[in-house]
């Protein structure tokens, strides 16, 4: 088993090589990138400055020589195999580039946000888990009861209803009918002049209704897919044969059923990393949650590259990684498997 999971981080290497180099290579043949902006934007401007602007620079608003320097300036003045390399050799050493948008260095772009994308993800992820199991096994034990019925029902309303939709219609009546909960933000400007109460009760105070749309959707995956699996493995013949022997019934869900059940919880387990900080941007920007999912589509929009490598870069080592833990949970919780 150790051999497998060695093999498997090696693997890590060789797979990024291939992502990274595929998004390097749309960046550079997507239309619409920074130096065609850049050039838009001067020209734009040189227009509404000088009328006979088009006539002295023959239909273009800077000189070549500034040319030059813009793609300089992008990396554009560089073959692509070649700029590939360069980049790839300051990521060795820890760097990623500068933002075009920020001015400033990528991996403090990213470290601004990332503690916000990762409070949501994990306390996502723990309360998901920490509420979804046990409701699945009360729904398989009570299956077609009335707690299993009215469960399925809110479940499957809530699953139906995207999260960014819901955290419409949760701000237009909580904060703006009720104003219960704040209209948005991480946290309110007055954050740092509060105590510690204080603070710990404006966090929570923001966080309740961004976290009720991360978690509405991931609900009814976990819940259900841990009651239809448990329910197979409590009609199997094990299960019967255990109870026949004087196991009794609790016994024989705790120990028996429920570890086999949790067997495809472990194998979805570990790709929940990436959304430790992937977040969800469209829920990060109806609530103005200044959040690392946000901050990928910005970078996309305005052509960001730098940004958008780093976030492809961190959000495939996170997914690669994720998968890996997801083998080892199934090996931990099957004693069945093993990797040879």
């Amino acid at each position: 088993m150790r051999d497998y999971f060695v093999r498997r981080l090696l693997l890590i290497i060789p797979t990024l090589l291939g992502i990274t180099i595929i998004v390097f290579a749309v960046t550079r043949l997507v239309p619409g990138g920074p130096l065609e902006r850049a050039i838009m934007e001067a020209q734009q401007m040189d227009a509404s400055g000088s009328v006979n602007s088009q006539a002295a620079g023959q239909g273009m608003a800077i000189s070549e020589a500034q040319l030059n320097k813009l793609k300089e300036y992008y990396g554009f003045d560089k073959p692509m195999l070649q700029s590939y390399a360069l980049w790839l050799g300051k990521v060795v050493r820890g760097d990623l580039g500068s933002s075009y948008r920020y001015n400033e260095p990528v991996w403090d772009v990213i470290q601004d946000r990332f503690p916000v994308s990762l409070y949501y993800g994990l306390i996502t992820l723990v309360l998901t888990y920490a509420v979804c199991i046990p409701l699945g096994v009360v729904k398989a034990i009570r299956h077609r009861t009335a707690i299993d019925n009215v469960s399925s029902v809110l479940i499957f309303v809530g699953y139906a209803i995207p999260g960014y939709a819901l955290g419409s219609l949760l701000l237009l009546y909580f904060s703006v009918r009720l104003d219960w909960f704040p209209m948005g933000g991480f946290v309110s400007y007055s954050f740092d002049q509060k105590d510690t109460l204080g603070q710990i009760g404006d966090l929570i105070n923001h966080s309740v209704l961004p976290l009720i749309c991360y978690m509405v959707g991931a609900f009814a995956l976990v819940t259900m897919l841990l009651k239809n699996h448990l329910m197979d493995n409590l009609a199997a013949d094990y299960i019967r044969t255990a109870i026949a022997k004087g196991v009794s019934f609790r016994h024989a869900v705790t120990r028996h059923a429920m570890r086999n059940s949790l067997i495809p919880i472990a194998t979805t387990f570990g790709q929940n990393i990436t959304l430790l900080v992937s977040g969800s941007f469209l829920i990060e920007t109806i609530f103005d949650i200044d959040g690392f999912g946000l901050l990928g589509l910005t970078a996309i929009l305005d052509r960001d590259y730098p940004i958008v490598m780093g976030v492809v870069l961190l959000s495939s080592v996170l997914l690669l990684i994720g998968n890996i833990l997801s083998d080892l949970l199934v090996a931990l919780v099957d004693p069945r498997v093993r990797f040879n």
